[in-house]
């Protein structure tokens, strides 16, 4: 597990054992895991999404509490991961980090309660695995547009977004801040601070 620049997201890379009938690995491990994050990750759903090169899905996020920790895997081709410090009062709002998961490396990305999530299809077809601390709540459910050019997310240049019409209708950053959407900092904490007990 390695710790990205946003507090609550790390990366997991996993050990590949690749022998001539192909390759083993551990992709999910609970205690590696809760050993990083500090508590235990209630799976409550998984998600597979399957896109084409140049889709963006995302950013995404959902009410704290109890808000929905995501661990993402690229189980074919690959994505540019990306992670946004939305917490209103965070030491890091509004900034950034990215990863690419490839099917190769088999890597992951865990990103916690109250962190926005978006990622684009860099291969010609790209197969997404989200494991969900929680079920899908659509009132509970919000975006920011992708493209916000005050987030500047690292889009790659030679790639036009291909969004969906929820996601192109998303509001900025800026705009979701003033409308009340996006959690705050100390919400995100206190509740992160009762799953560790």
């Amino acid at each position: 597990m390695r710790a990205c620049s946003i507090d609550g997201a790390w990366e997991f890379t996993p050990i590949l054992r690749p022998d001539d009938r192909g390759v083993f690995l551990e992709a999910f491990r609970a205690d590696v895991l809760s050993g990083a994050v500090g508590h235990h990750f209630d799976l409550q759903q998984m998600n597979i999404s399957v896109s084409r090169r140049g889709t963006v899905r995302g950013v995404h996020f959902a009410d704290v509490p109890p808000g929905q920790a995501k661990y993402v895997q690229c189980l074919q081709g690959s994505i540019l991961d990306v992670v946004v410090d939305i917490r209103v009062g965070s030491p890091t709002f509004g900034q950034w980090d990215a990863v690419e998961l490839t099917d190769e490396r088999r890597n992951a990305l865990y990103l916690a309660e109250g962190l926005g999530h978006a990622f684009c299809a860099l291969s010609d077809t790209v197969t997404v695995g989200y494991l969900c601390s929680t079920a899908y709540s659509p009132g509970r459910e919000h975006g920011i547009h992708p493209c916000d050019p005050d987030l500047g997310l690292p889009w790659p240049a030679e790639i036009v977004p291909v969004l969906s019409p929820k996601d192109a209708a998303a509001p900025t950053l800026a705009a979701a801040a003033d409308a009340g959407l996006l959690p705050s900092f100390a919400d995100c904490a206190n509740w992160v601070a009762t799953l560790k007990g």
